[in-house]
């Protein structure tokens, strides 16, 4: 059977940090407040964007835009506003690599091996690094469209 025909999946890394790197990295995606982080992130063409911020601009977009063409705009808007979901969120950013948010596996495990190391050191303030891939099956299924979340 030939496999070139299967769709090759990709990936993407996401951080959770402490409160206090948190705060700097929203301000400063481009990490200059943290060398050690700003080289991995120069070395990879990549910069952090806030998975709380990104839930944020997604509800904004589809309140101007009509939340019709948006399916998931009533679930990602009960979780800003869900005040334990938000603290979670704050803390967790999602690298993007020149722009994207989710790249082929070979930059995923580059960035997951450097963001692993400076893991180790305590000042980094990364407390897990996470990599997530595109097969629906690894992944929980987002809510039904049009439906709400309970």
């Amino acid at each position: 059977m030939n496999n070139d025909l299967q769709p090759a999946h990709q990936f993407q890394i996401r951080i959770t940090v402490s409160e206090e790197r948190a705060g700097a990295l929203r301000a400063d995606p481009a990490a200059q407040s943290y060398a050690p982080l700003q080289d991995v992130l120069k070395r990879h063409r990549a910069e952090l964007k806030c998975q709380f911020d990104a839930f944020a601009d997604y509800v904004k977009e589809a309140e101007e835009a009509g939340t019709a063409a948006y399916p998931l705009y009533d679930w990602t808007r009960q979780t800003i506003e869900n005040p334990e979901k938000k603290a979670k969120y704050l803390r967790s950013f999602t690298v993007y690599v020149e722009g994207e948010q989710i790249y082929a596996k070979e930059t995923a495990d580059s960035l997951e091996a450097a963001l692993s190391s400076l893991a180790l050191d305590r000042d980094s303030g990364i407390e897990r690094v996470f990599k997530y891939d595109t097969n629906p099956a690894h992944n929980p299924q987002p809510p039904q469209s049009g439906g709400k979340a309970q």
